[in-house]
């Protein structure tokens, strides 16, 4: 099959399961979750979600049980929107990228030695010196 197709119909799950999950679920256990990218197999046939959920472990697991629980309400939404003749399985797979770079950044402006509030401003932001 195509790239190109393949591109299309990923970002196509990226958005209806991104919507979903923000405007139409109402279970209280998915709460701080986006969507970073949708992958779908070549026949079609399987989609896998990637999701990031801020909050402690346990949040994350209550979270990634809700939407498990909620991935044949997704892909019928899915299947609303994509004129496919089949409708993609829907699995959603814990993101941890988002994490790791929040973590590496620490790391970094620890090494540094500076404060975390020190990295977040520019040195044009400093007032200047008058002598």
């Amino acid at each position: 099959m195509k790239s190109h197709r393949l591109a299309r119909v990923s970002e196509v799950v990226r958005e209806v399961a991104s919507e979903t999950i923000l405007f139409e679920l109402r279970d209280p256990r998915v709460k701080m979750v986006t969507v970073t990218r949708a992958e779908v197999s070549g026949d079609l046939q399987h989609a896998k979600v990637y999701v990031s959920i801020m909050g402690s472990e346990r949040e994350q697991k209550l979270s990634m049980y809700g939407l498990a629980r909620a991935a044949g309400f997704i892909q019928a939404k899915l299947g609303e929107r994509m004129r496919t003749r089949y409708v993609p399985v829907v699995q959603f797979v814990l993101d941890k990228g988002v994490k790791n770079s929040i973590e590496v950044a620490r790391l970094i402006s620890e090494a540094l030695g500076k404060k975390p509030e020190e990295t977040n401003g520019t040195e044009q932001d400093a007032e200047p010196e008058i002598e």
